[in-house]
């Protein structure tokens, strides 16, 4: 693999701050389709399964995206990224997401909900290719060894997206982020947004294509088939991926039911706790990623301790804006000291951090089913800060030592992020048997699986001779 601009030993690369952009475009779209869900309700006249096929259609992008990559790097006979290189790649899935933003405006006009759908499916499959390229490039913008931490700075500004995308979309769609304001919109409400996205999109697609970026490239064919199957970190990360992101989703997915159903609220009572859902990874990605800038050891432990709190009194302060009361929140400072205490076990070791952080998740998730009031409330919604710090981990040590192979294998561990919707529905469908608070027993087992995978991975690594607490190194990512 040939990189262009020589990378450095050691620290983070400075034009890593540029690529984190489209890392934001991700969480403020997504967070902003729970927006359109009751908006696309209420105007069409929906049935909820039918509306939340906005949050399918999404999703179900990342895959079909995948497929279709794995499809044109099979007929090319080299993996797509190893031959334009990251940087087109995310460009290109810029232009894409660009396009599908723009289909807003003529669905609107039409009234088409099909055609609205098609718009979302059309960004997802941008995001994508961006996903895919973006990923792997941020570990290369810098020392390896310190790569998933730099992954988890950049979540950490795909979660500021998602804080600010509900807000920004509200004030844009209905010109208030009030409960019930969705009562008062129209479906032409969402042209002017979604054209402004667009042009945004279009925007950095250029801004990427010319800014001077590492250009890696790797014009050796692939090997027949699917050869970074062959790897079984790959194979059971692919596993983790789906899993990780089914606990992270259904966590927040059945959130409002659980509110709805065991603490008696309506659903004008919900959104400061929603809210927090979204607070409690980027409380987790944000402390994660303290370790870009290259502290002292000592300014990093004060600053695992400092930061968390940070970003916990973000989440306040938007919600003092907005109105929210506050006293009912405040407890939740007990859960950020219990993430604070997983960062200093975990060490910033990917495989450490992963087991750490899976079981404080499974403890926490059955502390909310075993116990009742706030307590479980709280519980809960900590099981998805303990979720923040799991993706780079998993997907530094899933591609470690694939080499060549990393961009295929980095576009079936995007295929795996479907694991969102299936996990979520089966919850969904388990809760009507078994309660929605007992349902909650899906994203224990999916931490217990997380857990087992840190452990398993270690020993897979180790064969290979692959130091696995340093596995981004030998990853490429």
């Amino acid at each position: 693999m040939s990189v262009t601009t020589q990378k450095p030993q050691t620290g983070t690369h400075p034009q890593f701050f540029i690529l984190v952009t489209v890392f934001f475009f991700w969480g403020f779209v997504a967070a902003a389709n729970d927006i359109l869900i009751p908006v696309f309700k209420m105007f069409f006249n929906l049935e909820q399964w039918q509306a939340q096929l906005v949050s399918f259609a999404f999703y179900i992008a990342y895959t079909v995206g995948s497929i279709i990559y794995l499809a044109v790097s099979k007929v090319m006979g080299t993996d797509l990224l190893n031959r334009i290189g990251y940087k087109n790649g995310i460009a290109i899935g810029l232009f894409i997401s660009g396009l599908g933003a723009l289909i807003f405006y003529p669905a609107a006009q039409a009234n088409s909900y099909a055609l609205l759908l098609t718009g979302l499916f059309v960004v997802g499959l941008g995001f994508s290719l961006q996903q895919t390229a973006a990923q792997p490039f941020a570990i290369l913008l810098g020392d390896p060894a310190s790569g998933s931490q730099r992954v988890n700075f950049a979540g950490g500004i795909n979660n500021f997206g998602t804080t600010l995308g509900p807000i920004l979309v509200s004030y844009a769609i209905f010109g208030s982020v009030t409960a019930g304001a969705a009562s008062t919109a129209t479906v032409d409400s969402v042209k002017a947004p979604y054209l402004i996205l667009g042009a945004l999109f279009f925007f950095f697609a250029l801004f990427f294509r010319l800014v001077k970026l590492p250009s890696v490239t790797e014009d050796q064919p692939i090997e027949g088939g699917f050869a970074a199957l062959k790897y079984p970190q790959l194979v059971l990360g692919m596993l983790a991926i789906f899993l990780y992101v089914g606990a992270e989703v259904t966590i927040g997915a059945n959130l409002g039911e659980y509110l709805i159903r065991e603490d008696g609220m309506k659903e004008d009572q919900i959104a400061p706790y929603v809210s927090l859902f979204w607070a409690s990874l980027m409380i987790g990605r944000w402390t994660a990623g303290v370790s870009v800038f290259n502290p002292s050891p000592t300014m990093r432990k004060v600053l695992t301790v400092v930061v968390p709190y940070i970003a916990f009194g973000v989440y306040l302060l938007i919600n003092y804006i907005r109105g929210t009361e506050l006293t009912p929140l405040y407890i939740y400072s007990v859960c950020v000291l219990a993430v604070i205490v997983a960062f200093f076990i975990s060490q910033d070791k990917p495989a450490r951090m992963l087991l750490t952080f899976s079981l404080f998740g499974a403890g926490a998730t059955l502390i909310g089913i075993l116990a009742s009031g706030q307590l479980a409330l709280y519980a809960l919604i900590s099981g998805v800060m303990f979720c923040s710090v799991m993706w780079p981990c998993i997907f530094s040590l899933a591609i470690a030592g694939l080499g060549k192979h990393t961009p295929q294998g980095s576009a079936f561990l995007i295929m795996m992020i479907m694991g969102g919707g299936f996990v979520s529905m089966f919850q969904s469908w388990l809760s009507g048997h078994i309660g929605i608070q007992q349902s909650y027993w899906v994203p224990v087992a999916c931490f217990l699986y997380l857990a087992w995978f840190a452990v398993k991975v270690k020993g897979v690594l180790k064969t290979q001779g692959i130091d696995y607490e340093q596995a981004v190194a030998g990853g490429g990512h």
